[in-house]
């Protein structure tokens, strides 16, 4: 049992990441169709690594080049996977006004100017909201031993890609089998999968030390609804640019809503 778990968990790693695994380790089609739940681990994995780039760098440079540092290697550690969901979804809900036009502009690879716009747009409150935040946080010295930067990022990483893998478990995927490059991963997720992939993403909020936090839930929750509720209406489902697409603007809002509560908590 433990062992299929962690060849579950190396598809997971495989597929999310760039990040390679063992030479011992072989992964199947059945692996790939289980390791979603794992999604919100893996945002652990590449927030952490992230959280340490903007650590190791802070000794060396100034704050806004360290957050550009940290958004990077996170961009490099999954190859642009989610920042291309967001792109095409930008491009396809953008241009198409018929199901059948939308996800043929999404499959298409090549990139027109709503997804240019969505990911300049990602990009620069990604950075400002970090600038931000971290700023207030360096302003107040009861945050200074608690490591707030490296928690808000492996938090935000985590949490986000929990709400982009509930569409499996509450939605249905829109493509044909034949279809789509992310077929083996993105079959209806069961309940007990659903449980496991909600410890892993909210994990990271109980290291806050503080029950505040957990308020972030409320927007997330509502930026699901209104995604899901906008996904349905145009295409009937959901496929795997719009799961990226919810992890970008899931992010977005966690950096958004932490810096309000961060604001009037101080």
């Amino acid at each position: 049992m433990i062992r299929k778990e962690v060849h579950i968990f190396f598809a997971a790693l495989l597929f999310f990441t760039r990040i390679p695994c063992p030479k011992k380790i072989e992964v199947s089609k059945e692996h790939f169709e289980k390791c979603s739940k794992y999604l919100p681990l893996i945002g652990w994995i590449v927030g952490g690594f992230s959280a340490l780039v903007y650590f190791g760098f802070s000794f060396i440079l100034p704050q806004s080049i360290t957050i550009l540092f940290s958004i990077l290697f996170s961009i490099l550690l999954t190859g642009g996977l989610h920042e291309d969901g967001l792109a095409d979804v930008c491009d396809g809900f953008g241009g198409g006004w018929s199901k059948e036009k939308i996800l043929a502009i999404m499959k298409d690879s090549h990139i027109g100017v709503y997804g240019v716009i969505g990911l300049i747009f990602i990009f620069l409150f990604k950075f400002y909201l970090l600038s931000e935040l971290f700023s207030l946080i360096s302003d107040n010295s009861q945050f200074s031993n608690l490591n707030y930067p490296l928690l808000i990022i492996i938090a935000a990483h985590s949490i986000s890609r929990f709400v982009a893998v509930t569409f499996m478990y509450t939605h249905d995927y829109v493509r044909k089998n034949e279809e789509s490059k992310s077929k083996n991963v993105s079959r209806k997720m069961s309940f007990s999968s659903l449980i496991v992939a909600l410890l892993l993403g909210i994990a990271p909020l109980m290291l806050f030390n503080n029950l505040f936090v957990f308020l972030i839930l409320i927007p997330l929750i509502l930026t699901k609804w209104l995604l899901a509720r906008y996904f349905t209406k145009w295409i009937g489902g959901y496929t795997g640019d719009c799961l990226g697409a919810t992890q970008q603007i899931s992010e977005i809002v966690f950096y958004i809503f932490m810096l309000i509560l961060l604001w009037k908590y101080i």
